[in-house]
């Protein structure tokens, strides 16, 4: 296949390219733009685009593919709440994701961003560099013992199940389909709102569905527990920044580690440390001195790439081979 590989970093190229050498034959044109309704034109005459969870496959994007001769989206994502589906399936197009790479990579950094705001590590790093090696401000809390509350038992709520139980912490679960192997880990599915009532951590770990948009908002902040740590390693929408940063001000929310954001895609992934941010609700958030923000990097580790490369490339190559796709991703019925 033809494909034009949109928002490509040098990292994408890297891996995509060993990929395709070790075990393809696809011509893949690697393209830094985002697809938008402006960009769209790049892929004419390209058999395939393959996408990243902030570019825009939206009804116009996918129509202006289908006339230039695109029969296929692949994203290197598991997300693909960017995409729309039934626009897809009425242009003929297939859509197919990577359902799991790594795991591992989203929980162990889901455990990082609880680590380092519970031993305050991002203030201490910075201390040390001003030559101040004072403790005061920098009390933790012995994570044995305390409750974390897991918002999705998939993949990847389940690999953060097992880890904090390692921690010897009592695990509260929550999720529309229970998971055996998180309840063999000592994992506890309760209802959300007894979630959120008893957990001093709650880390979210579901896919961006209509039901779950800013599943953490206003009324949910009220129910957790005062001076919770909240954590979000999903999808930014399942947050409602301003309800949070209310809850930040009022100490209702005693820790927050970000590494997803609702308005992320006009800053992740690029380098804007040469010019003004003009999000304010951004901009607010970094004034706390309890909150650490990754910018989408839970993903990122070396295994994680291979796998995303090996499985994007793979489900391409089924694609042209059988016309089928055990990847493909298709609208809703009804």
């Amino acid at each position: 296949m033809k494909v034009a590989v949109f928002s490509t970093k040098p990292y994408d190229e890297q891996f995509l390219a060993q990929a395709n050498d070790d075990s393809h034959q696809h011509e893949l044109v690697f393209l830094e733009p985002r697809l938008n309704t402006t960009t769209s034109a790049l892929a004419k005459g390209f058999d395939a685009v393959c996408v990243f969870v902030n570019d825009q496959v939206d009804g116009a994007v996918l129509g202006q593919l289908a006339e230039g001769g695109t029969r296929a989206v692949a994203l290197r994502c598991a997300g693909f709440n960017n995409i729309d589906l039934k626009a897809a399936e009425r242009l003929g197009i297939d859509v197919v994701r990577v359902p799991a790479y790594s795991p591992y990579a989203v929980a162990e950094h889901t455990v990082a961003l609880i680590l380092t705001l519970n031993r305050q590590i991002h203030r201490a790093y910075h201390r040390i560099r001003d030559g101040n090696f004072a403790l005061d401000g920098l009390l933790g809390f012995d994570l044995r013992g305390r409750t974390v509350g897991v918002v999705g038992t998939g993949q990847i709520g389940l690999e953060v199940v097992r880890i904090m139980r390692g921690f010897g912490c009592r695990v509260l679960c929550y999720d529309l389909h229970t998971n055996p192997e998180a309840q063999q880990l000592g994992g506890e599915y309760v209802a959300l709102d007894d979630l959120f009532s008893q957990a001093d951590i709650v880390s979210l770990h579901c896919p961006l569905t209509p039901d779950t948009h800013h599943l953490i908002n206003a009324d949910a902040v009220a129910k957790m527990k005062q001076g919770v740590m909240l954590i979000n390693t999903s999808r930014g929408a399942m947050v409602d920044t301003a309800a949070i940063i209310e809850g930040l001000k009022s100490g209702q929310i005693g820790y927050l580690g970000l590494d997803v954001y609702e308005e992320e895609g006009d800053l992740f992934f690029e380098d804007l440390s040469n010019i003004v941010l003009k999000d304010d609700v951004f901009a607010r958030l970094l004034t706390f001195p309890n909150v650490v923000i990754t910018g989408h990097q839970a993903f990122f580790t070396r295994n994680a790439l291979e796998s995303i490369a090996r499985t994007t490339l793979g489900n391409l190559t089924e694609l042209e081979s059988t016309g089928q796709c055990a990847n493909r991703v298709t609208a809703p019925a009804g």
